[in-house]
């Protein structure tokens, strides 16, 4: 049993991570693509994220403390809203089809996808993300896990907020009625 609640959550991730891979391989052609430097300012964050979630030991000890007892409890609906999460982020992706990228750009013959999970944020593989990233941080129960929460959330924050711009210029009004009748990160938050 000590086994499986190892591996439990690197195996949802590196499944999700392989689906992920094998996915971006059908995007459409990129007519316009953001900068390196654009990139950089909400990936270097994220791979701090990362790093904080996947390490072991963190040099700044305050950071291996727990915030809450890793208990059966904690570690089950961590990985409940881990697997949520990350199933949340399939579903966009699969709906989002070939107007996906991993970096922001506009696709040639860009479409706006406002249904499914679409209908319900504007940004849904970040909302599926970051409750993966959640649920992850309360499995690891230690202070770096929450840490890993602020910068995934800063990344993508400042990566919507790129995508918000570009969405408005491609389609205008359009982009401007829907981000009006939905939320773009947290339903019926923000």
């Amino acid at each position: 049993m000590q086994t499986f609640y190892r591996y439990l959550i690197p195996g949802m991730w590196a499944c999700w991570w392989v689906y992920w891979w094998v996915s971006s391989r059908t995007a459409k052609a990129t007519a316009r693509n953001e900068s390196l430097s654009s990139r950089l300012i909400y990936l270097l964050p994220l791979v701090a994220s990362i790093y904080l979630l996947v390490a072991h030991d963190v040099p700044i000890e305050i950071l291996n403390e727990r915030f809450v007892p890793r208990t059966a409890w904690t570690f089950g609906l961590g990985s409940a809203l881990t697997g949520l999460g990350l199933l949340f982020t399939v579903w966009a992706r699969r709906h989002i089809g070939t107007n996906w990228s991993a970096t922001v750009t506009i696709k040639d013959g860009h479409e706006l996808v406002t249904t499914g999970p679409y209908a319900i944020v504007r940004h849904p593989i970040y909302t599926g993300l970051l409750l993966a990233v959640i649920g992850t941080a309360l499995a690891i129960a230690e202070w770096r896990a929450i840490l890993a929460i602020a910068l995934a959330l800063v990344s993508f924050v400042r990566k919507l907020r790129v995508e918000e711009r570009w969405m408005r210029e491609q389609f205008g009004d359009r982009y401007r009625a829907y981000s009006q009748r939905t939320d773009a990160l947290v339903p019926f938050v923000w």
